[in-house]
C-alpha cells in the first residue's frame, strides 16, 4: 500500500498517453566564447540581464561571475561569512537590473542571499532548521535549496517539510504565503514523501505560477496569480519509459555525511518558463519537453552544442534566446 499512489499515476499515465512527437534536433546559435566557458569549472547557471550583461554561477567554485563582451570577473567569492558563498545550490536574477539571489548552505544550514549586479550584498536570511538532501542528481546528492525563483521583489523555494510545493519569502526571510498541497505518495517514510515532494517552482511572466515534481511519477502543476490550482499534468514519453520502469516501491537508505537517509533520484533535471508563458522541463536524459500555457505537450527537443547537451539550466532572455548549460551556449528558439 505504500506506493499505491504512485502506481496509480503510473497506470493512469500509460491509459492516457498523448501521440508521439518527433525530436528536433536545435543546434547553437551562439554563446560565451569557448575559452571563456571552459574557464568555468561547474556553471550550473547562466543567465543574462536586460542590459546585455552574462552571469554564470559555478557551483563548484562557490562562485559567480560576471561576463561583458570579453571581461570575465569573478564578483562572489567561496565562504561562510556574509557576501560570499559557501556549497551554493541555487541562482537567480532579476533581469530587469540584474540583482540576483543565492541560495548555500554553511555550517549545514540554508541561507539565502541577495546582491546587486557588482556583487555588493543587499541582505540575506538563514532559513530554520537543517536542511537534509533528499534527491540525487548524478553522482550529486541534491541538499539545501535545489531550486530558487527571484522576482525581483520576493523569492520562491521548494519547502515541502513545511506542508506546501512553493513557498514564498520576503527579502528578509519572512513568509509571504504557502502555494500548492503536497501530492499523495503512499510513502510510510516521512524523507521519500519530502522527495517526492522535491522541485522547481517557476514565475509564468504571464501571470502565475508552475510547480514541476523533480521525481517520482514525472508531473508538474499550474497556479494562478492568486495561488489557486489551474491544471495538473504528467510528464510522458517514450525517453522517461525506463525511469518509470525502474522506479522502486521502496528507496534504500545509505549513508549522506552524518545521516541515514533514502535518496531518490531525480527525473527531471531542470525546468524553465519562456516569456510567452510555455514549460521546458529538461529529462535527466538529453531531451527537453516543451509545453503549452494549457498543459499539452507540443514539442520534444535536444540541445547540440560541440555535442548533444543534457541541460543542467535553462534561461530565456529577454529577446527569446534561450542560455543553456553546461558549455554556456545559447539557442535561437522559434
Amino acid at each position: 500500500m505504500r506506493a499505491l499512489g504512485l502506481l496509480v499515476c503510473i497506470v493512469a499515465a500509460s491509459l492516457t498517453r498523448p501521440p508521439l512527437l518527433p525530436v528536433e534536433v536545435l543546434k547553437s546559435s551562439g554563446g560565451l566564447p569557448a575559452h571563456i566557458a571552459g574557464s568555468f569549472q561547474r556553471p550550473i547557471g547562466f543567465q543574462q540581464a536586460d542590459n546585455g550583461q552574462y552571469f554564470v554561477f559555478d557551483r563548484r567554485a562557490h562562485a559567480v561571475y560576471s561576463v561583458i563582451g570579453d571581461s570575465v570577473k569573478k564578483i562572489i567569492e567561496v565562504g561562510a561569512e556574509a557576501g560570499r558563498v559557501l556549497d551554493p545550490s541555487a541562482f537567480d536574477i532579476d533581469p530587469s537590473d540584474g540583482t540576483f539571489v543565492i541560495g548555500d548552505a554553511p555550517f549545514e544550514g540554508a541561507r539565502i542571499q541577495t546582491f546587486t549586479a557588482s556583487g555588493g550584498r543587499l541582505g540575506g536570511f538563514a532559513l530554520p532548521g537543517r536542511h537534509m538532501p533528499r534527491v540525487t542528481m548524478d553522482t550529486f546528492v541534491l541538499g539545501g535549496i535545489g531550486s530558487i525563483q527571484f522576482t525581483g521583489r520576493t523569492i520562491l523555494i521548494n519547502q515541502p517539510e513545511h506542508g506546501s510545493l512553493i513557498t514564498e519569502l520576503a527579502f528578509d526571510g519572512t513568509p509571504q504565503r504557502a502555494i500548492g498541497e503536497l501530492r499523495a505518495t503512499g510513502q510510510a517514510d516521512p524523507n521519500v514523501h519530502l522527495a517526492l515532494n522535491s522541485g522547481f517552482p517557476l514565475v509564468d511572466p504571464n501571470g502565475g505560477f508552475y510547480f514541476v515534481f523533480s521525481s517520482g511519477v514525472p508531473g508538474f502543476r499550474k497556479y494562478d496569480a492568486r495561488g489557486q490550482l489551474l491544471f495538473e499534468r504528467h510528464v510522458e514519453g517514450p525517453e522517461v519509459d525506463e525511469y518509470l520502469r525502474t522506479m522502486p516501491s521502496a528507496w534504500p537508505k545509505r549513508q549522506v555525511e552524518k545521516n541515514v537517509l533514502p535518496i531518490v533520484p531525480a527525473a527531471i533535471r531542470t525546468a524553465a518558463v519562456d516569456r510567452t508563458g510555455r514549460l521546458w522541463v529538461a529529462l535527466t536524459s538529453p531531451f527537453t519537453y516543451v509545453y503549452d500555457r494549457s498543459g499539452d505537450k507540443i514539442r520534444a527537443v535536444q540541445f547540440r552544442g560541440a555535442e548533444i547537451l543534457t541541460p543542467n539550466s535553462l534561461f530565456f532572455t529577454k529577446d527569446g534566446r534561450l542560455l543553456v548549460t553546461p558549455g554556456c551556449y545559447e539557442f535561437k528558439v522559434p
